[in-house]
């Protein structure tokens, strides 16, 4: 039976539609990095979610072909992060690129360690977010938290529904920021 990241990690990838602290270990992605607007049709956003599951699913299915990683296990490919957690990042860019035909170089090999954060389930559109956020840092001044987005703890978003296939006021995005105790 194949790995599945959301069942066995259900507190980091279903968490309730209200504000949680988790602490978050440290884990390994596959990333694009860049800007983009996620409305925008064929834009950089949706460009880079083609190059991340290229790769993805070029890494899942490595197993049917001769090449071989190390470590490697079968399982169902997480939701969309924008990162990813195998080794062997060159060589899945390498033959995503010729197989999909799209560039697929953007993509790199991260290892994250997110640490103490506060998360929740938004539901519905990108644009409702701020709302969300702010449902989020009430949450963290009441328990003595401050958010702590810097430039190398990030704003983080998991997207548990896939865009292209629901509607909008259907979508269901996990929502984490880095946080420390006001006194720090």
């Amino acid at each position: 039976m194949a790995f599945d990241f959301k069942k066995e990690y259900k507190e980091f990838y279903m968490p309730k539609n209200k504000p949680e602290i988790v602490n978050v270990p440290k884990a390994n992605y596959i990333a694009v990095r860049g800007k983009g607007n996620p409305n925008e049709e064929g834009g950089a956003y949706q460009q880079a979610i083609g190059v991340l599951y290229a790769v993805a699913y070029t890494l899942k299915m490595s197993y049917k072909t001769d090449y071989k990683m190390e470590g490697f296990f079968e399982y169902v490919v997480p939701p969309l992060e924008g990162f990813w957690w195998q080794d062997d990042v060159d060589w899945a860019v390498e033959t995503a690129t010729k197989k999909k035909k799209i560039d697929c170089s953007s993509a790199e090999y991260l290892t994250i360690d997110e640490g103490l954060c506060v998360q929740i389930m938004h539901l519905g559109p990108f644009d409702d977010e701020p709302e969300t956020v702010a449902l989020m840092n009430d949450y963290l001044a009441q328990h003595g938290y401050k958010n702590d987005i810097n430039s190398t703890r990030l704003h983080h978003e998991i997207y548990m529904s896939d865009a292209r296939k629901v509607a909008p006021e259907k979508w269901k995005t996990v929502i984490r920021h880095p946080i420390k105790t006001r006194n720090n």
